[in-house]
């Protein structure tokens, strides 16, 4: 049975750079404050009107090809992950066939939303069918577009000086080299929680999960009113909503928790990692988790300084920064782990 390797890994992310000091033309905030508490100088959003979570995908899919040697064309399979699609049907991955011109081949396109973990779901989807024999050349795309549907006010600070905008992506191949291709991958959930990290609406629950909440469903109508309501837009409701505390007190137990699973079922321990690329979603988790794990700074690639969490598309942007830094380098021991919404969490280990 052969095994799954990234034969080629690019991304994407827009001009536009947003500081922290930017933002403090919309929101009372700081520079000092966002960065103590998540590590963020800078974060990129789109040029609205020109640029979308496909668009973005896009140009990261075409660099991942160039890196693997294939074209376009020879893709026969597309997973894309995200939590912001161009439209709320159909999904991005038909879109991002249409955008790279591969409509002829008429071949599969798999969405997948789950949030901070898409991508290694994405992966892990993907390494069953390389080892089924039933795809040669998947493309797996993570991007996002936050910038459009966040609350620049200060109401909404907690969770807007968070997030940016980007898009990253591998071309996934089969391998029967000894020392390549990924060695498991861990997929977990929690749904205790799901409302804790949420866009809850609009969105057709009607409220019944908490009527003491207002999610601006309509009470009054029988027929229809409640997917969008004027109550919706009134109070800002399709903003997403985040428990922080409770987030950071998860995420600190199941980071580390899926790693070592991971290593040990493969025989390996941390000090074995030649790099561990986490989930963009706050430097300070990330630092919690290096310091847990007892990892060299040269063994845990961060790049949310630069680039905010670009949630889907966070671990491939940073996969490719490393490649292109040579901090990723073919025979490398890599682990890749992510936290969210849901709450899901996730690892993939791979040799590169």
């Amino acid at each position: 049975m052969p095994k799954t390797k990234i034969a080629g890994i690019g991304h994407h992310v827009p001009e536009n750079i947003y500081t922290n000091d930017d933002l403090t033309k919309y929101m009372e905030t700081s520079n000092e404050w966002i960065v103590e508490r998540t590590g963020i100088h800078e974060r990129r959003f789109i040029t609205k009107g020109e640029d979308t979570t496909t668009s973005l995908g896009a140009k990261a899919a075409k660099m991942a090809c160039e890196n693997a040697g294939i074209e376009v064309d020879e893709i026969d399979f597309i997973i894309f992950a995200t939590l912001s699609p161009d439209y709320y049907f159909p999904g991005c991955g038909v879109l991002l066939q249409r955008e790279l011109g591969i409509t002829k081949t008429e071949i599969g396109a798999l969405d997948i939303r789950n949030q901070c973990t898409g991508f290694v779901y994405g992966l892990s989807v993907a390494d069953q069918f390389i080892q089924s024999g039933m795809y040669k050349n998947i493309l797996l795309v993570g991007a996002e577009v936050h910038s459009v549907a966040l609350d620049f006010s200060t109401r909404g600070r907690n969770v807007s000086v968070l997030f940016g905008d980007g898009a990253g992506a591998v071309v996934l191949q089969p391998t029967t080299e000894e020392n390549q291709g990924v060695i498991n991958t861990e997929l977990h959930s929690d749904g205790t929680y799901a409302e804790e990290l949420s866009v809850i609406s609009p969105g057709s629950h009607s409220g019944v999960y908490n009527r003491e909440v207002n999610y601006g469903f309509d009470e009054e109508s029988d027929l229809g009113g409640f997917f969008i309501t004027q109550t919706i837009l009134d109070e800002g409701l399709f903003h997403p909503h985040m428990n922080g505390p409770l987030v950071f007190k998860k995420a600190v137990v199941k980071f580390p928790e899926v790693i070592v699973s991971a290593l040990k079922k493969a025989g390996y321990e941390s000090n074995d990692l030649d790099l561990l690329i986490p989930h963009q979603a706050n430097l300070r988790i990330s630092q919690f988790v290096q310091k847990v794990l007892k990892l060299r700074d040269d063994q845990v690639f961060n790049n949310i300084q630069r680039y905010g969490n670009t949630t889907a598309a966070s671990i491939p942007i940073a996969m490719s920064e490393a490649l292109i830094e040579g901090k990723l380098k073919r025979g490398d021991l890599v682990c890749l782990a992510a936290f969210g919404a849901g709450f899901t969490w996730a690892s993939a280990l791979f040799r590169f």
